[in-house]
Protein backbone atom coordinates (compact mmCIF):
# COMPACT_ATOMS: atom_id res chain seq x y z
CA UNK A 1 0.00 0.00 0.00
CA UNK A 2 2.44 2.73 0.37
CA UNK A 3 3.84 2.60 -2.92
CA UNK A 4 0.41 3.49 -3.79
CA UNK A 5 1.59 6.82 -1.72
CA UNK A 6 4.90 6.88 -3.30
CA UNK A 7 3.00 7.16 -6.74
CA UNK A 8 0.77 9.47 -6.07
CA UNK A 9 3.34 12.01 -4.34
CA UNK A 10 5.55 11.51 -7.40
CA UNK A 11 2.64 12.47 -9.60
CA UNK A 12 2.25 15.56 -7.71
CA UNK A 13 5.58 16.55 -7.03
CA UNK A 14 5.89 16.08 -11.23
CA UNK A 15 2.64 18.62 -11.41
CA UNK A 16 4.30 20.85 -8.90
CA UNK A 17 6.81 21.33 -11.02
CA UNK A 18 5.21 22.52 -14.12
CA UNK A 19 2.52 24.67 -12.37
CA UNK A 20 5.17 26.41 -10.38
CA UNK A 21 7.23 27.14 -13.30
CA UNK A 22 4.11 28.51 -15.23
CA UNK A 23 3.46 30.02 -11.78
CA UNK A 24 7.16 32.21 -11.30
CA UNK A 25 6.76 33.57 -14.43
CA UNK A 26 7.96 36.96 -13.60
CA UNK A 27 8.05 36.87 -10.13
CA UNK A 28 10.54 36.72 -7.48
CA UNK A 29 11.23 32.50 -6.87
CA UNK A 30 11.72 32.91 -2.87
CA UNK A 31 7.77 35.36 -2.88
CA UNK A 32 6.64 32.35 -4.98
CA UNK A 33 7.78 29.89 -2.05
CA UNK A 34 5.97 31.68 0.66
CA UNK A 35 2.66 31.88 -1.44
CA UNK A 36 3.26 28.23 -1.63
CA UNK A 37 4.13 26.93 1.75
CA UNK A 38 1.16 29.43 2.76
CA UNK A 39 -1.01 27.02 0.55
CA UNK A 40 0.39 23.92 2.41
CA UNK A 41 0.42 25.32 5.76
CA UNK A 42 -3.61 25.87 4.98
CA UNK A 43 -3.72 22.51 3.64
CA UNK A 44 -1.93 20.44 6.01
CA UNK A 45 -3.52 21.69 9.39
CA UNK A 46 -7.12 21.60 7.30
CA UNK A 47 -6.52 18.05 7.36
CA UNK A 48 -5.23 17.44 10.98
CA UNK A 49 -8.36 19.19 12.24
CA UNK A 50 -10.41 17.46 9.70
CA UNK A 51 -9.28 13.82 11.01
CA UNK A 52 -9.33 15.19 14.42
CA UNK A 53 -5.37 14.24 14.38
CA UNK A 54 -4.68 17.72 16.32
CA UNK A 55 -5.01 16.15 19.60
CA UNK A 56 -1.58 14.11 19.14
CA UNK A 57 0.33 18.11 19.68
CA UNK A 58 0.26 17.36 23.53
CA UNK A 59 1.97 13.68 23.43
CA UNK A 60 5.66 15.29 20.86
CA UNK A 61 8.25 14.50 22.97
CA UNK A 62 10.91 17.03 22.71
CA UNK A 63 12.88 14.59 19.97
CA UNK A 64 9.92 15.05 17.84
CA UNK A 65 10.24 18.68 17.98
CA UNK A 66 14.01 18.91 17.42
CA UNK A 67 13.48 16.58 14.88
CA UNK A 68 10.69 17.90 12.77
CA UNK A 69 11.71 21.41 12.92
CA UNK A 70 14.78 20.82 11.34
CA UNK A 71 12.68 18.64 8.81
CA UNK A 72 10.51 21.52 8.28
CA UNK A 73 14.23 23.83 7.71
CA UNK A 74 15.44 21.50 5.40
CA UNK A 75 11.87 21.10 3.50
CA UNK A 76 12.18 25.36 3.31
CA UNK A 77 15.67 25.11 2.05
CA UNK A 78 15.11 22.85 -0.59
CA UNK A 79 12.08 24.64 -2.31
CA UNK A 80 13.85 28.08 -2.11
CA UNK A 81 16.55 26.27 -4.14
CA UNK A 82 14.40 24.60 -5.88
CA UNK A 83 12.29 27.46 -7.53
CA UNK A 84 15.23 29.55 -7.92
CA UNK A 85 16.63 26.18 -9.73
CA UNK A 86 13.59 26.23 -11.63
CA UNK A 87 13.44 29.72 -12.76
CA UNK A 88 16.50 29.91 -13.93
CA UNK A 89 16.78 26.77 -16.13
CA UNK A 90 13.83 24.23 -17.73
CA UNK A 91 11.80 21.88 -15.74
CA UNK A 92 12.99 18.77 -17.84
CA UNK A 93 16.18 19.39 -16.23
CA UNK A 94 15.50 20.70 -12.92
CA UNK A 95 13.16 18.50 -11.81
CA UNK A 96 15.54 15.21 -12.15
CA UNK A 97 18.53 16.85 -10.83
CA UNK A 98 16.34 17.47 -7.69
CA UNK A 99 15.47 13.79 -7.48
CA UNK A 100 18.74 13.33 -6.94
CA UNK A 101 17.51 13.68 -3.53
CA UNK A 102 16.53 10.25 -3.82
CA UNK A 103 20.04 8.91 -4.27
CA UNK A 104 21.52 11.12 -1.61
CA UNK A 105 18.25 9.99 1.20
CA UNK A 106 19.35 6.68 0.24
CA UNK A 107 22.94 6.91 1.21
CA UNK A 108 22.18 8.89 4.48
CA UNK A 109 19.73 6.08 5.64
CA UNK A 110 22.38 3.56 5.52
CA UNK A 111 24.48 6.03 7.63
CA UNK A 112 22.26 7.91 9.80
CA UNK A 113 19.55 5.24 10.21
CA UNK A 114 21.68 1.72 9.61
CA UNK A 115 19.32 0.78 7.00
CA UNK A 116 20.96 -2.28 4.90
CA UNK A 117 22.70 -1.07 1.40
CA UNK A 118 22.08 -4.22 -1.07
CA UNK A 119 23.36 -4.37 -4.35
CA UNK A 120 20.65 -3.80 -6.12
CA UNK A 121 19.60 -0.48 -4.15
CA UNK A 122 23.74 0.52 -4.57
CA UNK A 123 23.43 0.23 -8.26
CA UNK A 124 19.94 2.32 -8.27
CA UNK A 125 21.79 4.83 -6.51
CA UNK A 126 24.85 4.93 -9.01
CA UNK A 127 22.37 4.88 -11.98
CA UNK A 128 20.43 8.10 -10.47
CA UNK A 129 23.67 9.90 -9.55
CA UNK A 130 24.81 8.76 -13.35
CA UNK A 131 21.85 10.19 -14.85
CA UNK A 132 22.15 13.65 -12.81
CA UNK A 133 25.73 14.04 -14.10
CA UNK A 134 24.27 13.07 -17.75
CA UNK A 135 21.57 15.95 -17.39
CA UNK A 136 23.76 19.03 -15.90
CA UNK A 137 26.67 18.50 -18.38
CA UNK A 138 24.36 17.41 -21.69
Amino acid sequence: MWWIYALLSAFFAALTAILAKIGIKGIDSNLATAIRTVVILLLAWAIVFFRNDHQGISSLTRQNWTFLLLSGLATGLSWIFYFKALQMGKVSQVAPVDKTSVAIAILLSVVFLGEPLTLKTAIAVLLIIGGTIILIFQ
